[in-house]
């Protein structure tokens, strides 16, 4: 009996500790690369430090997510002091048309591309809906993640209640 129940709490306390790394994982921005449309490889190493993260997942199609655009940039002026990561799973071209449309190059703290049919970004977040949007602090910890359309007024008010 004491053998059973031995294995058994060795199994909890293993299940716990792998829970346990999963939440701490989760809670920090996840490995990602990206290809831009001037074909070269956007990575997470590749942001700046000290500085606050908005990770939007969306499809250039889609349109919730199209609002959630249309409204980010009539208010990108509140989002400067935030680094900006847009990833699609769409093919490059529809990346290249979408920042054609919104003029992203015009904006330093904005990165659009896309992870194609690896679906790193689409799996670690279990996304179901577009747009996602994470938030994530200056030490690149996960601040709120909504994953269904926000308002920009919601997301700049989490972006001032950062540290």
């Amino acid at each position: 009996m004491n053998k059973k129940f031995s294995s058994i709490t060795m199994v909890c306390v293993s299940v716990a500790c792998l829970f346990s790394s999963l939440t701490f994982s989760q809670s920090s921005l996840p490995p990602f690369k990206m290809y831009l449309s001037n074909n070269t490889v956007f990575s997470a190493t590749d942001l700046p430090r000290n500085k606050p993260i908005i990770v939007i997942y969306f499809d250039p199609d889609c349109d919730h997510c199209q609002k959630l655009m249309n409204g980010v940039f009539k208010r990108i002026n509140n989002l400067k002091k935030a680094e900006i990561v847009m990833v699609t799973f769409k093919p490059v071209a529809e990346v290249a048309a979408f920042e054609k449309k919104y003029k992203t190059h015009n904006y330093s703290n904005i990165n659009v591309g896309t992870e194609g049919t690896s679906y790193q970004l689409r799996n670690y977040y279990k996304l179901m809906n577009m747009p996602f949007t994470a938030l994530y602090d200056k030490d690149q910890k996960l601040s709120s993640s909504y994953g269904q359309e926000i308002s920009v007024d919601e997301l700049i008010k989490g972006l001032k209640n950062l540290k």
